[in-house]
């Protein structure tokens, strides 16, 4: 059983948590096993963190000033976007968590975020459960 889900984001850089839509389909579809979220997208990343401004924040300006948006990128000659794809590969496209008793084992402040790296845009999301036998 999967899933996808349609996001549509409203900045360049956004961080939209996507916990409630996954932990839906868990509900629906998955007892005991792992539900693996994937990003279809080479400018998006997934994560897990919590949903508190100033950490969002800061989690922001840390990719801003580990890889800038100018850099001198030679992809930049063809979509003038590689800072989005290089923050891409230092981050999650995929993520793996376990369930019990239709439930996300997370932490407390857990969250599941889809890291928007060059928005707006529409963005395709897998959600695939994998039940244990």
């Amino acid at each position: 059983m999967y899933e996808i889900l349609t996001i549509k984001s409203k900045n360049e850089f956004e961080l939209i948590d996507i916990t409630d839509k996954v932990r839906e389909f868990v509900k629906r579809n998955v007892k005991n096993g792992i539900v693996i979220v994937f990003t279809k997208h080479t400018t998006t990343a997934l994560i897990i963190n919590e949903n508190e401004h100033g950490l969002l924040q800061d989690i922001k300006e840390t990719l801003f000033k580990l890889i800038p948006k100018r850099g001198n990128y030679k992809h930049d000659y063809i979509d003038n976007n590689a800072h989005s794809h290089l923050k891409s590969i230092i981050l999650n496209t995929c993520l793996v968590i376990p369930i019990i008793n239709n439930e996300m084992v997370l932490g407390t402040w857990q969250r599941i975020f889809l890291v928007e790296l060059d928005g707006p845009r529409e963005r395709k999301i897998i959600v695939k459960g994998i039940e244990e036998k």
